[in-house]
């Protein structure tokens, strides 16, 4: 396949994904975006994580937050606990990796805030104990997932969501948490403001 040619398949499949899922995964989003305005009129924070690209979108996620996305206004408080090197190699060095997040989350977390866990698996160990560590602290959960969930499905209760990607591509999934998270933050700066189109 020429170079040129990869490209555009590799756009088509990506817009394909997004034009299959919308109806599906819209609702969640809305709800996402109700769940977080809500966290923060009662004066609470968000927390998020990830690992590898996953974590780039939870930085990502906070820093529009604490900056602003496309409106003017002030900053929201939101914290990504895969930023800190000193603080996430601390922790996996004196206990193991897969206690990085929820360490934190047992330290600052608080009833009433909001981990947003990103896991395109599902599967993955540390956020798997983030989630246990945020239903200890009371918080509320929204999992922005792929492929099938894996085991952070079966953690999801109560007033908990999951947004799940349906593909097995972990590039795909990575794209669409973006539009997502993009999407919350649109919804979240509309339902604090009340303006723009």
């Amino acid at each position: 396949m020429e170079p040129l040619q990869r490209i555009r398949e590799y756009f088509n499949v990506s817009t394909q994904l997004i034009h299959e899922t919308c109806e599906q995964i819209a609702p969640g989003i809305v709800t996402a975006a109700e769940m977080i305005t809500n966290c923060l009129l009662k004066e609470k924070k968000v927390l998020s994580c990830g690992n590898g690209g996953s974590a780039a979108s939870a930085q990502h996620f906070s820093a529009i937050m604490l900056n602003r996305f496309e409106l003017e206004r002030p900053g929201l408080p939101a914290l990504c606990l895969a930023s800190d090197t000193a603080t996430l190699t601390a922790i996996a060095n004196d206990y193991q990796y897969a206690d990085v997040f929820s360490k934190q989350i047992r330290s600052i977390g608080q009833p009433g805030d909001v981990l947003v866990a990103i896991s395109t698996s599902g599967d993955s160990h540390n956020i798997i104990h983030a989630i246990d560590a945020a239903h200890d602290r009371e918080m509320q959960i929204i999992a922005l997932t792929g492929r099938e969930g894996g085991q952070v499905t079966e953690l999801i209760e109560g007033t908990d969501l999951e947004i799940r990607v349906p593909s097995w591509s972990t590039a795909r999934i990575q794209e669409l948490h973006i539009i997502i998270i993009h999407s919350i933050c649109d919804l979240i700066d509309q339902l604090l403001l009340g303006s723009g189109e």
